[in-house]
């Protein structure tokens, strides 16, 4: 049978000694007297150190494992760590990539202990050679801080790297040849108001709640029946999950009167875990109206229901 490298290495017996001793990934470590208190706690520091490690052999020279061999391992971390409640990656995961891919195409066999502040802010010139914002350069530059932060907590990379990548500041406007980035405005009410007519009634229903409310678009769409308190004159809104959930934040929406108006149809006889807004709705509607503006005769070409696959793909 093929050796199961996901199981956690065992307390073992080294009859010869008499030593307790584990063996992880073929190299062993003696714990002391084999069945004492002492033994124990050594076997339990020794497997909670290569848990914490990534299941990595971890006491080794930092100057052993390169640029490329770190960010491989902060890469594995990353796609576990930035992950929402339901296990799908969230949006940081994207900028990180990014991030990582420059500094590996720079620095990838360089030994990780030999990246300091004049390697991170050569990083720093290519991200603004490749026509990236100030502030998009300053957020990557601070991500590039964080693998290093990551490092030096599991002991891959000494403390003094990150101390001294700290030193390298931000870019500051008009202090740097990095473009500003454009203002994002809001969009005109009048353009909201005349997009509306043109989509379909659930989306135009979601669209004007978020109007009235201030809330964000996922929140809208994420909207539940059973996270709505509707018990007094304002209802509330509690999200599942939000943007700022991981600080240990609550988000809290009110729902006023008009709001209440729009959303009370979604609302009769619903399930209260099933989302107020669905997208089988807006389908069902675009269909309609497509079979309405229809000009081939029924009797011409497909008939609804007529183009589907008896055992579609799950």
């Amino acid at each position: 049978m093929p050796r199961l490298h996901s199981s956690t290495p065992r307390y073992c017996k080294h009859k010869a000694s008499g030593q307790a001793v584990v063996t992880i990934r073929g190299k062993d470590y003696y714990l002391g007297p084999w069945g004492t208190k002492t033994s124990k706690a050594e076997y339990d520091r020794v497997v909670g150190e290569w848990l914490a490690a990534g299941r990595r052999l971890s006491g080794g020279s930092s100057s052993e494992i390169s640029v490329a061999e770190l960010i491989d391992r902060y890469w594995q971390h990353a796609q576990d760590y930035y992950r929402h409640p339901d296990g799908t990656p969230t949006r940081e995961i994207f900028p990180v990539k990014s991030a990582l891919r420059v500094v590996n195409r720079l620095y990838g066999r360089t030994p990780a202990a030999d990246f300091g502040p004049l390697a991170l802010e050569s990083v720093r010139n290519a991200m603004i050679a490749q026509d990236w914002c100030r502030n998009t350069v300053n957020m990557q530059v601070a991500r590039v801080k964080g693998l290093f932060r990551w490092a030096v907590a599991k002991e891959l990379v000494p403390s003094s790297i990150y101390h001294g990548l700290q030193a390298v500041a931000g870019l500051r406007m008009g202090k740097t040849s990095a473009r500003e980035s454009v203002p994002v405005r809001p969009v005109s009410d009048q353009v909201v108001t005349d997009t509306l007519p043109h989509l379909s009634h659930v989306v135009a229903v979601m669209v004007e709640v978020q109007r009235l409310t201030g809330a964000r678009p996922g929140e809208i769409c994420a909207m539940r029946a059973g996270d709505i308190d509707c018990a007094g004159t304002v209802w509330v809104y509690a999200p599942a999950s939000h943007k700022t959930a991981h600080h240990g934040h609550k988000r809290i929406i009110c729902i006023g009167p008009r709001a209440q108006e729009i959303i009370k149809p979604f609302l009769l006889n619903l399930d209260p875990t099933a989302h107020v807004f669905r997208p089988v709705e807006a389908v069902a509607e675009m269909r309609q109206r497509r079979a309405e503006s229809r000009k081939t005769p029924l009797s011409c070409g497909n008939v609804a229901g007529s183009n589907r696959q008896r055992r579609p793909r799950p």
